[in-house]
């Protein structure tokens, strides 16, 4: 609440209330007075990792991506080139930047955010993004849900992470610029020949949005078979957009024979 141009923030610390009023602040400083007043515990082992969800040690073991993977798609390659994958097939997007392999603890970490509403992760997801090497974009979107599974859900993990992404990065983020007008089942749960066809007609444009000649970056949690993002893609560069560059946090390994 608002009083006298001072904005007054409960804290609940431990069984009792510490009330502090404090001058308006942007959200950042908020937040971070927030994490000093309630030091966390780490996401993965319980030990107390200060203003970060995840400990010193557990950050350490997160499974980086290796260097040499393909630019399109980021998939680990011997030689940092296109995979063959991508030049039989290329993707309707044109890059992916990805943070690590999908496997723990990693994998664990998402599902945290994603299942288990571990919001304060999708600050250190953003965070650890954008201190890649980002190109240049004009807009950040982030993959949609169906309003069903949204409501089911109650919040879009890529929404989170691409708006403190935004706001970390300065770029603009259109949380309603995309659409998925088709409930499908996950992917995680169909065969990689299934996926493709699953998605199919799955996602439009809003009728306002504007994506003309624009470099657009499409935030996701996980690449495995690129589907969801392509035919993402193919709607964007359909709206005319420019180049569409994937914002993924891991990237699973190629399996055998798929």
């Amino acid at each position: 609440m608002r009083r006298n141009g001072e904005a007054a923030i409960f804290v609940e610390n431990r069984g009792f209330m510490l009330q502090r009023v404090m001058r308006v602040a942007p959200a950042r400083r908020i937040a971070r007075l927030l994490d000093a007043l309630l030091p966390q515990d780490c996401v993965l082992c319980g030990l107390r990792a200060g203003d970060s969800p995840l400990c010193a040690g557990c950050r350490a073991d997160l499974p980086a991506l290796p260097a040499a993977h393909c630019p399109v798609c980021a998939l680990p390659v011997a030689t940092a080139q296109v995979c063959g994958r991508c030049l039989k097939h290329p993707p309707a997007f044109d890059a992916t930047l990805a943070l690590w392999c999908y496997a723990a603890p990693a994998d664990h970490l998402i599902h945290a955010l994603k299942f288990h509403a571990r919001l304060p992760l999708a600050r250190f997801f953003a965070d650890a993004l954008a201190a890649l090497d980002l190109p240049p974009v004009d807009r950040l979107l982030a993959m949609p849900l169906h309003p069903r599974r949204l409501a089911e859900r109650g919040f879009n993990p890529s929404v989170e992470i691409a708006r403190a992404l935004a706001r970390r990065t300065g770029v603009t983020f259109d949380a309603f610029a995309l659409e998925r007008l088709h409930d499908t089942p996950p992917q995680r749960e169909l065969a990689w020949s299934q996926r493709r066809r699953n998605v199919r007609g799955a996602f439009a444009l809003h009728r306002d949005a504007d994506v003309r000649g624009l470099h657009v970056a499409v935030v996701d949690d996980v690449l495995t078979t690129g589907a969801s993002l392509h035919e993402l893609a193919r709607v964007l560069k359909a709206g005319g957009a420019l180049t569409v560059t994937a914002l993924v946090l891991a990237r699973t390994p190629k399996l055998r024979g798929r």
